[in-house]
C-alpha cells in the first residue's frame, strides 16, 4: 500500500502500486456489499476509459457500499505509446496484456507477469463484477464481423441481465441513434475477461466506445456507463 487515507464520508480509500507503476485505488465503505473492479487501458490506444476514470476519481467518485477497486492503466508502457501494445523507444516490441493472462509470474514478458499481478487481485478479491473500458475503430454492425463500437461485450451464454438493463439505460440518454448501444456476445476464450469469468464465475464485460465520436464524448459515456453498473451493483 503507498497511501491510505479516511475522507469525511467514512470511506477508506487506498492507493497500491499492483507494480511499480500500474496504481490501483481501493474503495471500501463503511456498509458491506459487493466488491467492483473497473479498469482501463489494457491497451494504450483506447484512452477515453482512462480518462474516464482519472476524471471520476478527481471529481471524489467513491462507493455507497462494498468495495470498489479501480485501475486507470493497466498498460502504462501502452498508454504511453498510445499504442495497443507497449514500445520503448522503438526497441521492444510488448505482447498483447489482453492476450496474455493468466500470465506468469516468472516469464521474461513484462505483459505476462503483470497479467500474473491482475489474476491474483482477482482471485484473491472475487469482484461480482470486472468491468473494462474498451474503444473501438470500427462502429458494431451486425453485417461487420468483428465491430465492437458501441457495444457491451460479454462471452457467456445466457447474456447477464445486468447487461441489458445497462444498454436500456444508456440508449435512454442517448444524445442521437448514431450513439445507441447494444449488447453484443463475443466470446474469445484467451480474452483476459473470459480467463478471469471462467475462474471466478462473475460478471465480465467489456465497454467499447466508437472512436467516431469526439473524445469527450466517448469520455462521458464511459463514465455514464461505470456509473450504471455501480448503481445495478448497489455499490
Amino acid at each position: 500500500m503507498c497511501a491510505e487515507r479516511l475522507p469525511s464520508n467514512g470511506i477508506r480509500h487506498g492507493l497500491h502500486l499492483l507494480a511499480s507503476n500500474v496504481r490501483l485505488h481501493v474503495f471500501v465503505a463503511q456498509e458491506p456489499g459487493p466488491t467492483l473492479l473497473i479498469q482501463a487501458g489494457i491497451h494504450g490506444d483506447e484512452i477515453a476509459g482512462v480518462h474516464a476514470l482519472e476524471e471520476l476519481l478527481e471529481e471524489g467518485f467513491a462507493p455507497k457500499r462494498g468495495k470498489l477497486l479501480i485501475c486507470p492503466v493497466m498498460n502504462p508502457g501502452a498508454y504511453r505509446a498510445r499504442q495497443r501494445r507497449a514500445h520503448v523507444r522503438g526497441a521492444y516490441e510488448g505482447l498483447d496484456l489482453n492476450r496474455s493472462f493468466p500470465g506468469d509470474a516468472s516469464a521474461s514478458a513484462l505483459e505476462s507477469r503483470l497479467a500474473a499481478i491482475f489474476m491474483n487481485l482477482v482471485l484473491t478479491e472475487r469482484p461480482a463484477l470486472v468491468c473494462t473500458l474498451h474503444e473501438s475503430t470500427k462502429r458494431y454492425s451486425r453485417d461487420v464481423v468483428p465491430s465492437f463500437g458501441q457495444t457491451l461485450v460479454y462471452g457467456v451464454e445466457p447474456m447477464p441481465e445486468v447487461i441489458g438493463r445497462v444498454v436500456d439505460l444508456l440508449n435512454a440518454n442517448k444524445l442521437n441513434e448514431s450513439e445507441a448501444w447494444e449488447p453484443q456476445h463475443y466470446p474469445v476464450a484467451t480474452s483476459s475477461t473470459e480467463v478471469i469469468v471462467e475462474a471466478t464465475g462473475c460478471v465480465g464485460v467489456c465497454v467499447e466506445t466508437w472512436m467516431g465520436f469526439e473524445e469527450a464524448r466517448r469520455i462521458d459515456m464511459q463514465k455514464e456507463v461505470v456509473r450504471h453498473f455501480m448503481t445495478e451493483f448497489g455499490v
